[in-house]
């Protein structure tokens, strides 16, 4: 039987896929029949994702997507994409009263300027084909931020305001543009988060999910809806992934 969940003759780029949700989001994306496209700084856990994926023809092209000039460089280098995930990140919790422009540079730099510099890149380098899908991978913390988190979460509202310009944009070649916003979910940011929290209150927060807290399976699956042909009917769109969360909360 034929279906529209599939990404097979796709070119596909992930960034942060050196880890976490973008190493599963690859690795599954590969399974689905997509030529895959990894990036991220650490070339030693890039080549590990690579190991992992099905299918043949997939490139490791690292790049410091803090530096402009490397992703303009990448942009010129890499083949063209039917679809893009960012997924690199970087959260830090911090009191609003010691805020300073050094924080809140590493934190914009690495959630905002790199995903929105990166895909300006690659349409100037006609790199986005016609029909291609991009996918922004932000945070519930963007429309629903908690204390201590107001650097991580003001980045994703950036980002998501970017996407759904993108989608404004690009919607003549039918080109799409989607977030995805999930909660906790089990990755090495997940555990870094926690290191800064006791174990009780850690338990208190992941009881207010009724389904639990995600892996990242559960968001590579939702990736793989936004660039198959399944969801070729949707475009700028924020999808909340939460277990629940804002239910009870």
């Amino acid at each position: 039987m034929q279906t529209p969940f599939h990404l097979n003759g796709k070119t596909v780029l992930v960034t942060g896929a050196s880890s976490g949700i973008g190493r599963k989001a690859a690795i599954d994306c590969s399974t689905f029949g997509a030529r895959m496209v990894l990036t991220g700084r650490n070339v030693e856990r890039l080549n590990e994702t690579l190991s992992q994926l099905s299918g043949e023809g997939h490139l490791v092209l690292p790049c410091d997507l803090l530096d402009e000039k490397a992703i303009t460089a990448f942009a010129k280098e890499i083949p063209a994409l039917d679809g893009v995930v960012h997924c690199a990140g970087l959260v830090k919790p911090f009191p609003i009263a010691f805020l300073n422009a050094a924080k809140l540079n590493e934190i914009i730099h690495t959630n905002f300027y790199a995903p929105a510099l990166l895909t300006a890149a690659l349409f100037k380098a006609k790199k986005i084909s016609d029909g291609a899908s991009l996918v922004f991978l932000s945070s519930i913390s963007g429309q629903f931020p908690g204390k201590g988190n107001v650097m991580y979460a003001s980045s994703k509202a950036a980002l998501e305001a970017f996407a759904k310009t993108v989608a404004a944009e690009y919607v003549g070649r039918n080109i799409r543009s989607n977030c995805i916003s999930p909660a906790m979910v089990k990755t090495p940011m997940y555990d870094y988060s926690s290191e800064g929290l006791f174990e009780e209150a850690m338990n208190e927060h992941v009881s207010k999910y009724p389904l639990g807290v995600g892996y990242p399976e559960d968001v590579a699956n939702a990736i793989i809806f936004f660039l198959s042909p399944a969801s070729r009917w949707i475009t700028g769109v924020n999808l909340y992934m939460d277990g629940g969360f804002l239910l009870s909360n």
